[in-house]
């Protein structure tokens, strides 16, 4: 369950019906002239879509989730067809403190679609469209990620969600960029991680971290550090069986190795530190620091 500031003893819970509070940036600067004009209002019309929708089925409580999706145009073609890179980022709020955490932080490198200036976006996650599936699919995983924070596996009917999206897509005649790929991300591989047996133990504790974690820090930091502790314990344990190109273990530590490093600095056992160099080698050198002071 989400946890309601207690603010709310004061004042009304406000439900809110939509969940996100999505800003959108677009940078045009790879694309001709009269594409950047063709895509006039493109910003503004994403970002209603993601505000005004309502992706869930009950009322909405407590704050909507702080997303961003930062939107790279890299080419266009013909009339109406657009390549971009995307950045999608989200956070919660760490409760006891002013402070939030970073749940996403994705480069998508591969989002395809056609675009018509002032063209209207409707809302049906069960149809597949190249341009608002996309937009659907991140929606999901966004929740899923916040679900997973406040409950056990809280975030699964989300993540179900986004995996109907991405097999759609892999069907589809825009199959790239859903479909399994050698690169070091994808869609498909994520949500079929999400999804897969061998990390629901990760997820369970991926609870932990934030809501007996991160959330008790600045009431109970010995608890909290346990909490978040454990999960990198329960990671290490079963290294040898986790593929080392699992896209949710990538997705997870660029995320948060900074987060975790910063909540486990004086950690009393320093040993965390090499057991997180193991588990998560592309971030070593912000373990070592914490090891061995930058030397």
């Amino acid at each position: 369950m989400r946890k309601i500031l207690l603010l709310i003893l004061i004042f009304p819970v406000v439900l809110l019906s939509q969940e996100l509070n999505a800003t959108v940036n677009v940078n045009y600067e790879q694309l001709p002239t009269a594409s950047k004009d063709k895509l006039q209002g493109f910003a503004e019309a994403i970002q209603n879509y993601l505000n005004q929708n309502k992706f869930t089925e009950s009322d909405w409580e407590g704050d909507k989730i702080d997303c961003t999706f930062n939107i790279f145009f890299v080419s266009s073609g013909g009339e109406l067809n657009y390549a971009a890179q995307v950045v999608v980022t989200s956070q919660r709020p760490i409760y006891r403190s002013h402070r939030h955490s970073l749940m996403l932080r994705i480069q998508d490198p591969s989002w395809k679609f056609q675009y018509e200036k002032n063209q209207i976006l409707y809302f049906d996650p069960t149809v597949f469209n190249p341009l608002t599936s996309f937009l659907d699919f991140y929606a999901y995983v966004i929740l899923g990620f916040d679900g997973d924070s406040f409950d056990r596996l809280g975030g699964s009917d989300y993540f179900t969600r986004a995996y109907d999206i991405a097999v759609l897509g892999s069907n589809s005649n825009a199959s790239k960029g859903w479909q399994f790929s050698s690169g070091s991300y994808s869609r498909r591989a994520l949500v079929e991680d999400l999804r897969n047996s061998q990390f629901e133990k990760f997820r369970e504790d991926y609870f932990d971290y934030h809501y007996n974690g991160l959330d008790e820090y600045f009431s109970n930091k010995k608890k909290a550090q346990a909490n978040i502790a454990k999960l990198v314990e329960d990671l290490y344990k079963v290294r040898d069986q986790i593929d080392r190109r699992s896209v949710l273990m990538k997705v997870f530590f660029n995320a948060k190795h900074a987060e975790i490093a910063e909540y486990l600095k004086d950690y009393p056992d320093k040993s965390i530190f090499e057991k997180l160099k193991l588990i998560d080698p592309p971030h070593i050198s912000t373990y070592d620091k914490l090891l061995y002071g930058g030397k």
